[in-house]
């Protein structure tokens, strides 16, 4: 499984995980709500369950994804400061560019 994390979300994703209570955390990329092939991201950060992957990212950051959902190999986390500042969760090999 693969996870890209842009310079922008790493960033604010860090500043998260270096605080003392989420220490022991990582950065856990799920599922809101799908339908067909599209699918809607939301992040949380989280321990690793029995059935979990964790990826290593080139941003040294862990993410924690399901193996079992196939719209979550592959998805791109970025963080856009305009029109609307946030996170933002595609999955550009999927055909996931973003929401509708």
């Amino acid at each position: 499984m693969e996870c890209k994390i842009t310079r922008n979300a790493a960033k604010i994703i860090k500043q998260e995980l270096d605080k003392q209570d989420n220490k022991e955390l990582k950065l856990r990329v799920y599922i809101t709500h799908s339908h067909g092939d599209h699918a809607h991201y939301g992040l949380d950060l989280d321990t690793p369950k029995e059935w979990d992957v964790v990826v290593s990212t080139d941003k040294e950051i862990d993410v924690i994804l399901d193996p079992n959902v196939p719209l979550l190999d592959g998805v791109k986390i970025d963080y856009l400061y305009m029109p609307q500042e946030g996170f933002v969760v595609t999955n550009p090999s999927k055909g996931n560019h973003g929401d509708h």
